[in-house]
């Protein structure tokens, strides 16, 4: 699969789909394990010879993707991994695919180098707008970087009678 350099995407929204939650393991540094391990129990993770993943289901899905009137939510929401803080977006200190000049982003007197994945149904093509491109990239750089790590922007979010709705807080469904 080819990413994408940022340059090339308009903007950014996650649509709660749950398919990043369906596609892919995640995989887990060892805080992160830790901390779920510590909430859930060890049960909820699984291991190979060199990497920590969180648990799947039977029918491949994460196993804390829960859903909530026709849309799909992380249980982890306050204890989220980076990698899926961060997903559909790579941000690189190279530019390991290709594209250099589309992928660069400065921050801070630093070049870095951004690609989102294309499996993502809310990313959208184009020129990137001013908000994509100064306050939702920037949130994906300054968590990648380990600045931020609450979430804004880079997250999904539902509305339910103009009340923000997250799944229950360190809850299994």
């Amino acid at each position: 699969m080819q990413l994408v350099p940022w340059r090339r995407v308009a903007d950014w929204k996650c649509i709660v789909c749950g398919d990043c939650c369906k596609l892919y393991s995640v995989v887990l540094n060892f805080s992160e394990w830790l901390k779920i391990v510590k909430t859930f129990g060890v049960e909820q993770t699984v291991s190979s010879i060199d990497k920590l993943y969180i648990k799947r289901r039977a029918d491949g899905s994460c196993a804390f993707l829960c859903s909530y009137s026709n849309a799909y939510l992380c249980n982890l929401q306050y204890m989220k991994p980076r990698a899926c803080q961060l997903w559909p977006f790579k941000v690189l200190v190279e530019p390991r695919h290709g594209s250099k000049n589309e992928a660069e982003f400065n921050y801070g007197g630093n070049k870095l180098f951004v690609y989102a994945d294309p499996m993502c149904r809310g990313l959208k093509y184009g020129v990137p707008s001013w908000e994509f491109t100064n306050q939702t990239l920037k949130e994906f750089v300054e968590i990648a970087l380990g600045i931020l790590r609450e979430q804004y922007k880079t997250t999904g979010n539902i509305f339910f009678l103009g009340q923000r709705v997250q799944p229950r807080r360190f809850s299994i469904y």
